[in-house]
C-alpha cells in the first residue's frame, strides 16, 4: 500500500499529458490503463484533458487561418 502512496504523489505533467494524448488518440494497452489508474487522480485528467482540448482547437484554428491566408 506504501508504494501506492508513493506513486500518486509523484505524478509528473508526462504521465498526465501522455494519459490524456493516448485517450484523444484512442490507444491504449492495458498495463497503461492500470497504471494510470493506480497513480492518477481524476481532477488532474480532468485539469490535462482541458488543457489538451485548448491546444488541440488553437492548433487547429492556427492551421486553418495558415490555409487561409495562403
Amino acid at each position: 500500500m506504501n508504494k501506492i502512496t508513493e506513486k500518486q504523489s509523484s505524478v509528473s505533467i508526462w504521465q498526465i499529458a501522455k494519459a490524456v494524448m493516448a485517450a484523444f488518440m484512442g490507444i491504449r494497452t492495458k498495463s497503461d490503463l492500470e497504471n494510470d489508474a493506480a497513480t492518477l487522480k481524476p481532477v488532474h485528467v480532468v485539469i490535462g484533458g482541458i488543457i489538451g482540448g485548448l491546444v488541440f482547437v488553437i492548433c487547429v484554428l492556427l492551421l486553418v487561418q495558415l490555409v487561409v491566408r495562403n
